[in-house]
């Protein structure tokens, strides 16, 4: 019986280890959901089709939900060199755009390409919302701002838009330098839109993509 003892020994922490290792994986795969993540384009905007510019212009947009945010990945082609252009996160695609969102800048390299992360909620969940109207609102930039908001009930925002930092970095490629400048940089002085997602329908937008 003294060799059943010793095989016994051996036995029980190898099957235990093997228990153990099993239910911690089981435990791993059960208790961490996957990431879930989008994929899309975003394509030459109407004002750049309709000026016949930036041809090549595209980018790749990836979405990863990690719980409480989104990390969005952005990588455009195609621009012009050593340019500067901003990201919103907007209500339609096309012109007046509705409520958007600077979310942030890209600057190609010597090759028209550009990589971009940005960390938020670019989901379902992605919306404006101003529940009484008529709130002050700084004015940094003294006219080009409003200095009271308006009321709105939540306004989901699930498109994107790239724009021409400069009017005249546009007008440089063969697009057009709007007169007075776009709102859309940091200081509302940008030129037109060059990339988004206009492929999908207005109320369609691709973030929308992404469950909750």
């Amino acid at each position: 019986m003294a060799w059943l003892r010793r095989r016994w020994k051996l036995w029980v922490p190898a099957f235990l280890a093997c228990l153990f290792g099993t239910l911690a994986v089981a435990m791993t795969a059960g208790g961490a959901p996957p990431d879930r993540s989008i994929s899309f384009e975003m394509v030459r905007s109407a004002a750049s089709v309709n000026a016949g510019c930036v041809p090549n212009a595209r980018a790749d947009v990836s979405v990863t939900s990690k719980g409480p945010v989104e990390v969005m990945n952005v990588k455009a082609e195609g621009l012009p060199p050593k340019t500067e252009f901003d990201l919103f996160v907007i209500q339609v695609p096309n012109s007046p755009f509705g409520l958007s969102w600077y979310q942030g800048d890209l600057e190609t390299n010597g090759a028209g390409k550009a990589n971009g992360t940005f960390v938020g909620r670019f989901s379902i969940e992605t919306f404006i919302v101003a529940p009484g109207g008529g709130q002050p609102a700084p004015t940094p930039h003294g006219a080009l701002d409003a200095n009271t908001n308006p009321q709105t009930a939540p306004v989901h925002t699930f498109h994107l838009g790239l724009w021409f930092n400069s009017g005249a970095d546009a007008a440089a490629v063969g697009c057009p330098n709007p007169n007075p400048p776009t709102p859309f940089n940091g200081d509302h002085t940008a030129g037109p839109q060059v990339l988004s997602t206009q492929q999908f329908a207005p109320t369609e937008g691709p973030l929308g993509q992404l469950g909750s």
